[in-house]
């Protein structure tokens, strides 16, 4: 067992509480809290883009529903999708293994595309609304894994390693140290909120959400070096590439938008005169 000075111990259960034999998981309390919160924030905000509230609510409850299945989704066909066919139940427990995020993203743009195409709807409004929903919660969110011990990076002797010593946590062993992957996910979504946040109401339409993707997708191609996923080509894993795809998708996006004469920067109103 590694000393108790040298690394950061966590003993949670990632069962938080039960409600006769159902189990509440700090996992599922995690995304209750981030959507929630999320939903606030991308609410009020959607307001200020020129989308109603019927609207917002019109596209946010399915994006919500639809990114949670594609970021599941995702997660197993990333992992032995082959065992997840022979008990497809699962695919439900969305507590064990997790979610993709990468499958989330995918999903809900599709979603808000397809709302915003077939009701003539300001597609650029509502994905910087989208991103923002994203932006807000992602780091709520990862705090489930933390406590799970589900995203781990490999053992480290660095006096910030975690030791996961409940007996019910996923970590491989409960006497290793590793690095805390999902800290440093939280790290990067803090980062990625003190630049982006503070510049919302300055973006024109449509910039919020090239940001967001591109900060993201550079953040994960930094992060999954501390990750525990095989790597399946030129060193890479399978998240870092598909950042490199959504990275080239974002830099056409930003060229059509560049190519329109639509710069980042929101026009200011010129200064009246004095009377």
């Amino acid at each position: 067992m590694p000393s108790a000075f040298l690394f950061v111990h966590i003993g949670l259960d990632p069962v938080a509480f039960w409600l006769g034999p159902v189990a509440i998981h700090w996992y599922g309390i995690g995304y209750v809290v981030a959507i929630s919160l999320g939903l606030t924030v991308a609410k009020r905000y959607a307001l200020t883009r020129g989308i109603s509230e019927d609207q917002f609510w019109a596209v946010a409850l399915w994006a919500v529903a639809i990114g949670f299945a594609g970021g599941r989704l995702y997660y197993v066909v990333q992992n032995d999708p082959g065992s997840y066919l022979a008990h497809p139940f699962r695919i439900l427990q969305v507590w064990n293994g997790g979610m993709a995020f990468f499958g989330a993203i995918t999903a809900t743009i599709a979603t808000v595309a397809f709302f915003a195409w077939r009701r003539h709807w300001s597609l650029g409004a509502m994905l910087d609304t989208a991103a923002l929903f994203a932006l807000v919660g992602q780091p709520i969110g990862r705090l489930g894994n933390v406590v799970n011990g589900d995203i781990i990076g490999p053992p480290t002797h660095l006096p910030w390693g975690f030791v996961y010593t409940n007996a019910n946590s996923f970590a491989p062993s409960s006497s290793v140290a590793y690095h805390p992957a999902a800290i440093y996910e939280i790290i990067a979504n803090l980062v990625l909120i003190a630049i982006l946040l503070p510049l919302r109401n300055r973006l024109r339409t449509g910039w919020l959400v090239a940001g967001y993707l591109a900060g993201y997708c550079l953040t994960q191609l930094v992060v999954f070096h501390w990750r525990s996923e095989p790597i399946i080509g030129l060193g890479l894993r399978q998240a870092q590439w598909t950042s490199i795809v959504l990275l080239l998708a974002d830099a056409a996006f930003v060229a059509a938008m560049l190519g329109r004469g639509m710069g980042p920067w929101r026009p200011t109103a010129p200064a009246k005169a004095a009377p």
